[in-house]
């Protein structure tokens, strides 16, 4: 039996025995290119998280009405990425064989990998939907092959072709875009054609993943790797909601880096799409 954490994400303080979702936290970030600092992102989300209400008025349903457990956060080797890896992996694991959804807060992007091998070990099959503003497809970068660049060619290797469903990307190499042309299913900019993904996913098992840098810098500043170009607040919510009916069998949201917007309204737009990520998946 897990131990509830002291300092829980907003309404999810249910006992863990009952819950049908455990959150957990994977602050790493050893291997970002750009702006490090996501490791702080779960401790941040929790905090800032009694700044909105439970109730959501786009889906008119409330936190206070699910089981959700908050594991807190795991305690991760700084050095060592495939390390931190198995540590994540081991944790969702337990999760799913305890009949829980495993909704982990990164952290770097990197953090999906050990997840979704848990996942895919479960449930031999298991497709991805991605919203991001890059495509995180190189095979390494600068020579490494786990980098939260590389997460979704790592993925691909477990998935193989047209396991991996993008929206919303905007930024990589020319090799990167080659590659989704051959092997993923990308739509680049928004979300046209989610519906159609959504239905094409119906009744196999999912795992969402969301890099927050999908949002538009003007609305989420406090990321690492900021790209201009991006979606809106309410465009992502739209597809957020757009998910409801999938059979998501694991997701994550990542990537956010608070202490770069010192205004909070990062964390509190991570801490909305949370809340309302949890009421359409349970």
């Amino acid at each position: 039996m897990l131990n509830r954490n002291i300092e829980t994400f907003i309404a999810c303080d249910s006992e863990y025995g009952g819950a049908k979702a455990a959150l957990f936290g994977a602050p790493f970030d050893g291997t970002v290119s750009y702006r490090p600092g996501a490791r702080f992102g779960p401790k941040a989300m929790r905090g800032e998280s009694f700044g909105i209400e439970t109730y959501s008025p786009y889906q008119r349903r409330d936190l206070l009405d699910l089981a959700v457990f908050d594991c807190g956060d795991l305690e991760l080797p700084f050095g060592s990425a495939e390390s931190a890896l198995k540590l994540i992996e081991d944790r969702t694991a337990r999760l799913l064989d305890d009949g829980k959804l495993p909704v982990m807060l990164g952290g770097e992007h990197l953090v999906t990998l050990g997840a979704f091998r848990a996942v895919y070990a479960k449930c031999p099959g298991a497709r991805v939907l991605h919203f991001d503003a890059h495509a995180d497809l190189r095979d390494d970068y600068l020579g490494d092959a786990l980098s939260h660049a590389a997460v979704m060619r790592r993925v691909w290797e477990l998935t193989g072709d047209g396991g991996i469903y993008q929206f919303g990307i905007r930024s990589g190499e020319r090799a990167e875009f080659d590659f989704a042309a051959a092997h993923t299913n990308m739509t680049m900019f928004g979300f046209d054609g989610l519906e159609r993904a959504a239905w094409e996913l119906a009744g196999t098992p999912v795992y969402f993943t969301l890099d927050l840098d999908i949002l538009d810098p003007s609305v989420l500043p406090g990321t690492g790797t900021p790209e201009p170009g991006g979606v809106s607040f309410r465009e992502l919510l739209d597809a957020v909601l757009m998910l409801k009916g999938l059979n998501v069998v694991g997701l994550d949201i990542c990537e956010l880096s608070p202490h770069y917007d010192q205004s909070g309204a990062s964390t509190a737009a991570a801490c909305k799409i949370l809340r309302e990520l949890l009421l359409v998946m349970l």
